[in-house]
């Protein structure tokens, strides 16, 4: 596995974000028969928030992003998206595990969806998503925070 890290997205990160998008969604949407070159784009500059938005890099580089936004109930995993050229490496399995790993931390239900078919759906479940519902286009997945519990200490008498 390459070398990773988070940064937090700027605004300025956008089209990238939207570019990385549209190439990693396109194979699923069309499948769907959803595609659209525009709106695949569109949407994502109309919802992209990068106070919750971070830019995955390699060797410095940008790969891929991530957001992790704060719901009523949950957490909401979006915009997880990685470089084709990168996916199957580990590195999307190591930036989903920081990120729960913080959510497990503050005890925060994680809450996601996924397009019906998509091979990301098995990286969700190896980590703990489930799903919840489903309806003809997006399966949504959800993950309880994971406590930790330490062992109880031994007396010795």
């Amino acid at each position: 596995m390459a070398d990773w890290e988070l940064r937090p997205a700027s605004a300025a990160d956008v089209d990238a974000v939207a570019e990385l998008r549209a190439v990693v969604l396109r194979a699923d949407l069309e499948r769907l028969g959803r595609y659209d070159e525009q709106r695949v784009r569109q949407r994502l500059r109309d919802g992209f928030a990068p106070a919750y938005t971070w830019v995955v890099e390699v060797g410095g580089a940008f790969a891929g992003c991530v957001a992790l936004r704060p719901g009523a109930d949950a957490h909401w995993l979006e915009h997880f998206y990685l470089a084709p050229r990168l996916q199957g490496s580990g590195i999307g399995t190591a930036v989903l595990r920081e990120l729960l790993d913080r959510c497990d931390s503050a005890g925060t239900l994680v809450r996601l969806n996924v397009l019906r078919g998509s091979p990301a759906r098995r990286l969700y479940e190896r980590n703990g998503f489930t799903v919840d519902t489903e309806d003809p286009v997006d399966v949504f997945m959800v993950r309880p925070a994971l406590t930790i519990t330490a062992a109880a200490p031994t007396v010795s008498m």
